[in-house]
């Protein structure tokens, strides 16, 4: 599976991730997604493969609804709880929790076979 990180989500932890081997990408890097419409990155996710790794679901939830009714094809949601805070000391906690869910997960079948979305679980608490 390879994943998008929205922009909320800092692009350590696509780095950190990289490190540990998978292909994970933020787009506050991406010169072609950064500071676009949320409905642009969803839209670029077929065409790399790519699920997004998003606390965002009001505005992602209605795109893949959307998407799924029309019959078109999606990569879907990687759904960040809130638990999991988005700070320095956050990071680690979300590093060990995707690089566990893509570990388990290596294509993208179980975010499609769930509805499209997958929610990420604390690997400290599971």
């Amino acid at each position: 599976m390879k994943l998008l990180l929205d922009e909320h989500l800092s692009p350590e932890i696509a780095r950190q991730l990289r490190e540990r081997g998978h292909d994970v990408i933020a787009v506050s890097v991406r010169a072609d997604l950064r500071g676009r419409p949320d409905r642009v990155h969803f839209a670029s996710l077929p065409a790399e493969q790519r699920a997004i790794v998003t606390r965002d679901l009001a505005d992602f939830r209605p795109l893949l609804a959307q998407e799924l009714r029309r019959g078109g094809k999606t990569s879907g949601l990687v759904c960040v709880p809130g638990r999991f805070p988005l700070n320095r000391d956050g990071i680690g906690r979300l590093v060990r929790a995707l690089d566990s869910l893509l570990l388990a997960n290596p294509s993208l079948d179980a975010a499609i076979a769930l509805g499209g979305e997958i929610w990420l679980e604390d690997a400290a608490q599971s």
